[in-house]
């Protein structure tokens, strides 16, 4: 036989402590605490938009809050000799056709407008809730019931339901009476989304479990479905807010909305209307705020409803 078939090679093998062994198919866990709302945190807090609605609202909240910090001046204290003046100084945006300043007037009537669309928002939220949870957990006969009066109320428009409210309360025209009629009507809609992802928890293993326990129906809806189904409202009420606002700008400026002699922008923009040729700035920087705020009210609801459904992260 040749020599070189009955040659042996020698192979040097490192010691195993030596040399680090990964598992190759090893899966990567990150350590950082997950979840709903953590992720939804960490994704919203990477967007420009979300800085920018932010510091608009917080402005608009605190004109609402404390107007003295933004203007000292007197929005009813007029001088008729100043009537559709331009600006001048201490009065940035000038004068009203009474001679009251556009900018007093808008920072002061900025609580106003906010606090009507708070409290709508706030009854549609609860109103929405307790609908949508009910009928969406218990189903059968209860969700049928339930679920046509909702939508008795959402086939009637809650701006036209607000005129004819207004209209039979003209004598108690103020912002609880303008709240009540717009939230009042608009809830139908943000029951439906609450309903709509109540019977999507409802099949949940935790739920099950909670069942298994022995944990009563109420408790297991108030302890484990709503908490896990209450994102899509956070969204929906955002942007509630937001038509809430503008419904009480529709409303004043129909006249039949707050009286004239609240401050309102929707009051100021009926005022000014006759106006617009000969003094447009009467109307175009109440009309600026509150489409400004509006808008900051809706990027805000874009944001959060992109940053809570986990298929819109993922195409990012």
């Amino acid at each position: 036989m040749p020599e070189s078939q009955n040659r042996r090679y020698e192979h040097f093998v490192a010691p195993v402590s030596e040399v680090p062994i990964a598992p190759v198919d090893a899966v990567k866990i990150d350590s950082r605490r997950s979840g709903l709302w953590i992720d939804a945190w960490r994704d919203i807090r990477k967007r420009p938009m979300f800085y920018i609605s932010s510091l608009l609202l917080l402005i608009v909240v605190a004109a609402a809050i404390a107007p003295s910090l933004f203007t000292t001046v007197d929005p009813r204290q007029c001088d008729l000799a100043l009537s559709n003046a331009g600006p001048a100084s201490g009065h940035p945006l000038g004068f009203t056709k009474q001679g009251c300043d556009v900018y007093a007037r808008i920072v002061h009537g900025t609580s106003t407008s906010v606090s009507v669309g708070l409290i709508s928002t706030l009854l549609v939220f609860v109103l929405g809730t307790i609908m949508g949870a009910i009928a969406g957990f218990f189903g059968g006969w209860v969700d049928a019931v339930l679920s046509r009066i909702g939508d008795v109320f959402f086939s009637i428009p809650y701006i036209l339901a607000a005129v004819i409210v207004m209209g039979i309360f003209k004598e108690f025209r103020n912002i609880w009476t303008i709240s009540l009629a717009i939230g009042l009507f608009a809830w139908a809609s943000s029951a439906r989304v609450l309903r709509a992802e109540v019977l999507r928890v409802r099949p949940a293993d935790y739920v099950t479990a909670s069942r298994a326990q022995g944990l009563g129906p109420w408790r297991t809806l108030l302890r484990h479905v709503l908490p896990n189904a209450m994102a899509p409202m956070i969204v929906v009420s955002t942007l509630t807010l937001a038509a809430s606002i503008v419904a009480e700008a529709t409303l004043s400026f129909l006249g039949v909305g707050l009286p004239t002699s609240m401050m309102s922008w929707g009051n100021d923009i009926s005022a000014a209307q006759g106006d617009l040729r000969t003094a447009p700035q009467n109307l175009i920087y109440p009309s600026i705020a509150l489409t400004v705020t509006v808008l900051a009210f809706i990027l805000l609801g874009e944001l959060l409803r992109d940053a809570l459904d986990p298929k819109a992260r993922a195409q990012r």
